[in-house]
């Protein structure tokens, strides 16, 4: 039998460790733009593919983008459309599917919550000297 690690020596405990703080960061973050964590990802995703990619996702490619249960981001992307945030239409080329647009509302709080959510994420990651690396694993322990 394999000897039990200790808790500072367990990666997948120091992840979960690491995650909750980064999480309430990101949280207390967002609280005065009155967006949750998973709000803003799916605001920030729509508004990126529809202002910088050009595209006009619907509700499934915003999910595939955000990495999100299509269920979630349905219920979710409402919530934002009754703020005024984003706008919902029926797909002219699939019924069942809606297209999401962003409001110039949901398009000028999209862009302050990024710069909030990049300045928190530089303040939180900034404890790694080697950014690159940091960068790396990430990137790995995502696929």
């Amino acid at each position: 039998m394999a000897e039990a690690l200790e808790p500072g020596e367990s990666p997948g405990l120091l992840l979960w460790r690491a995650t909750l703080s980064w999480q309430r960061r990101i949280t207390a973050a967002l609280k005065p733009l009155e967006l949750t964590h998973v709000q803003f990802v799916l605001l920030a995703s729509t508004w990126w593919l529809t202002e910088v990619a050009g595209e006009r996702p619907s509700q499934k490619r915003i999910a595939e983008h955000a990495g999100t249960d299509p269920m979630m981001t349905s219920q979710v992307v409402r919530a934002l459309a009754a703020r005024g945030l984003l706008r919902r239409t029926p797909d002219p080329t699939d019924s069942r599917a809606r297209i999401v647009d962003v409001t110039p509302e949901g398009a000028a709080l999209a862009a302050r919550a990024v710069r909030v959510v990049e300045d928190t994420d530089r303040s939180f990651f900034d404890a790694v000297d080697d950014q690159r690396a940091l960068l790396d694993v990430l990137t790995a322990l995502s696929r």
